[in-house]
């Protein structure tokens, strides 16, 4: 069996790493990389400390309007599906390579898995909310992270084609951590274990509003230890751009950091001050406090048991929120063992075989 890959973005190379493992000796696997984001973090350290094979095929398309961005990928994807002849194209959760890859499988007669599967925000203004559920429904095999994932595919009449797989972001932070334990890994400018927050904050609902970004950063400036402010380009453009000032009261503006010690980084904080979907599910997998500024979350699992709390319109309750009293402890393990990439190789080769394709 021919498997091919598709991604675009850092966090869709982190999931690759466990999957290439997995399928390695199983079946034959193809990567390509649409170029959707260029990180300079992608570098040779970052790739050996993940075990990430390079790329088959780089279409380089860059950042870019949503359907300009799309159809460029679509149409180099449709050249690389015919010079690769894939049995299945796997696609990585909810961005644009995700939406672009989909279509071009479909339009092919290709079949399509879709890893991540049914996540859901019900936030009709992402992007990416419009991006999973389109791919979701257009998958030959939905594989799904979560029992909540699960019901929610079942309840838009796609439990034929899904398999419980778990999540694979819990494979790789766990390989991630072990790897942190056997070298001593600096935490950045300098700051001390447990005496700062770390902060990511890159939703459009967030920084595409001066006002409401203005908002979040004096909540961020005003508490009680320094904020890691992990800060992306655009955020730091957008800043520019509007007169605003990233560096202020208790932030400290880093650059983001290479996976590995973003899981370093987060271990040894306080807590987590973000807008993410993956980093507040990699604070509960830590056993981390997490506040999240959105009105919702995909990964609901983490707010049970109150390791991650939602801040959304009412700002002012934030320094109240990060500094609450830790959570309970929990053995709690909605996101599976660790072993999710070998149960997805799995569910890749039933359905190869079910398919009776060769």
């Amino acid at each position: 069996m021919r498997i091919l890959s598709v991604v675009g973005a850092r966090p869709q190379f982190v999931k690759l790493a466990p999957i290439a493992s997995a399928i390695s000796g199983r079946a034959e696997h193809l990567i390509a990389h649409t170029g959707q984001h260029y990180d300079e973090l992608m570098s040779d350290v970052f790739f050996r400390d993940l075990g990430i094979p390079a790329p088959d095929f780089n279409l380089g398309v860059g950042s870019g309007k949503h359907g300009a961005q799309t159809g460029a990928m679509l149409g180099g994807l449709e050249e690389i599906l015919e010079e690769a002849k894939p049995d299945c194209v796997l696609v990585y959760g909810d961005t644009n390579s995700t939406l672009a890859a989909a279509i071009a499988a479909v339009k092919m007669h290709i079949p399509l898995a879709h890893l991540e599967a049914g996540l859901r925000s019900f936030n009709r203004r992402m992007p990416e909310e419009h991006n999973r559920v389109l791919t979701d429904h257009a998958a030959d095999l939905l594989l799904a992270p979560t029992r909540v994932a699960v019901d929610h595919l079942a309840n838009e009449g796609l439990a034929a084609k899904t398999v419980l797989v778990g999540d694979v972001m819990t494979d790789v932070l766990y390989q991630v951590r072990a790897l942190l334990e056997s070298r001593n890994e600096p935490l950045p400018l300098d700051v001390a274990p447990q005496g700062y927050y770390v902060s990511t904050i890159h939703r459009p609902d967030n920084t595409d509003s001066p006002s409401r970004l203005r908002s979040i950063l004096e909540s961020l400036a005003s508490l009680d230890r320094p904020v890691l402010l992990l800060a992306h380009p655009r955020l730091v453009s957008f800043a520019d751009r509007h007169g605003l000032t990233l560096e202020q009261g208790s932030i400290r503006v880093c650059p983001p950091l290479a996976y590995p010690q973003l899981v370093n980084a987060v271990l040894n904080s306080a807590g987590v001050i973000t807008d993410s979907g993956g980093l507040q599910k990699e604070a509960f997998l830590l056993r981390v406090p997490c506040t999240t500024i959105r009105p919702e979350t995909e990964w609901v699992e983490t707010l049970e048991s109150r390791w991650n709390v939602l801040v959304s319109e009412d700002l002012s309750i934030l320094a109240d929120t990060v500094k609450r009293p830790a959570p309970e402890p929990t053995d709690a393990a909605p996101y599976g063992d660790g072993h999710a990439a070998e149960k997805i190789v799995d569910a890749l080769l039933n359905f190869n075989a079910e398919s009776g394709t060769k």
